[in-house]
């Protein structure tokens, strides 16, 4: 209700913090469908990639560390520029050794990134393969809810298995931006 009182009132800048965590899918979809027509400046915070991806056009991605990086696009073009950097990172020649100077000791230098062992590869690849498929049973239960055919028991069902799916995407989520970085 509060959402809908401040976009009557017709503003030019929003911040909105997962905004799809608690709507249904009719309104999430007016959600969409006002912010694509949205004049404004919007800054938006999700785990919703499919969301994400058809509203945003500029990302600003935190590396940690206070590192936080510029980028110009959706979050599909982010991962896919992520797969692009990474066989370019491994196909680059080795330049000279840097000369090893001392480090003031106040200062702690930052840990080495290490390589993933094979298994977290394998991890890896498996989740690339397993997000979407958990993405693509979580619309087809959607559109069977949406479809108005089914008792309110059948849609109970449905729904919570789409909590489920939700639950279980978000942990595979997690887990693999923890093997990308």
């Amino acid at each position: 209700m509060q959402l809908l009182q401040v976009l009557i009132k017709n503003p030019n800048f929003l911040i909105l913090d997962e905004p799809t965590n608690d709507l249904d899918i009719q309104t999430l979809n007016v959600l969409e469908d006002y912010l694509l027509q949205f004049s404004g400046c919007l800054v938006l915070v999700s785990h919703d990639r499919y969301f994400m991806d058809r509203l945003v056009e500029h990302l600003f991605v935190f590396e940690g560390q206070g590192k936080i990086r510029d980028f110009p696009g959706n979050y599909t073009d982010y991962r896919e520029s992520l797969s692009n950097a990474a066989p370019v990172e491994a196909s680059k020649p080795k330049s000279e050794a840097p000369k090893a100077e001392p480090a003031p000791a106040a200062v702690t230098p930052a840990p080495a990134k290490r390589k993933l062992s094979f298994k977290e590869q394998k991890e890896l690849e498996s989740l690339d393969k397993e997000i979407p498929e958990l993405e693509n049973k979580r619309a087809v239960l959607t559109e069977q809810m949406n479809s108005g055919s089914a008792d309110y028991q059948q849609i109970a069902l449905w729904a919570k298995e789409i909590e489920e799916i939700n639950a279980l995407l978000e942990d595979k989520e997690f887990r693999w931006m923890e093997l990308s970085e």
